[in-house]
């Protein structure tokens, strides 16, 4: 598959929540890392989503929100993937950020303003943690 969105994984679903418009479904992307999605009850149908079924979600690298230090700190968005910075590449406006994962197998793409980045102190080795809203991720199954 071939996608504009950076963020590509590969999953299973492993818990679905249902609404009575929208309905939250959340897809294992790796050993323990998970990150959940709503999309409409319509959608989940259409797509046959049921527990065990294999998915893939999409996230915009520019959905990404990075935070450092988090300790204490509570938040409305339920995606949460907390890892390391493996590397920067700086524009002339915004740099892309790849993140590796806390579980050492998955990865994250974020593209955040270059005065953001020098904000947070961003560098190779930072901790850091990626966040981004449920309504923000996209569901699919291979067909």
């Amino acid at each position: 598959m071939k996608s504009s969105a950076r963020n590509q994984f590969d999953g299973i679903v492993t818990f679905i929540r249902e609404g009575a418009v929208n309905d939250e479904v959340e897809l294992e992307i790796d050993r323990g890392l998970s990150i959940v999605a709503t999309i409409t009850s319509k959608a989940r149908v259409h797509l046959g989503l049921k527990v065990g079924t294999k998915a893939f979600a999409l996230v915009k690298a520019s959905s990404i929100i990075l935070l450092t230090e988090v300790e204490d700190v509570r938040l409305s968005a339920r995606n949460q993937l907390a890892g390391q910075v493996a590397s920067i590449k700086t524009g002339a406006i915004n740099s892309e950020v790849l993140i590796d994962l806390k579980n050492g197998s998955s990865k994250v793409v974020a593209v955040v303003t270059n005065d953001s980045a020098v904000h947070l102190g961003l560098q190779q080795g930072s901790s850091v943690t990626a966040i981004f809203k449920v309504s923000s991720v996209v569901l699919g199954v291979r067909t």
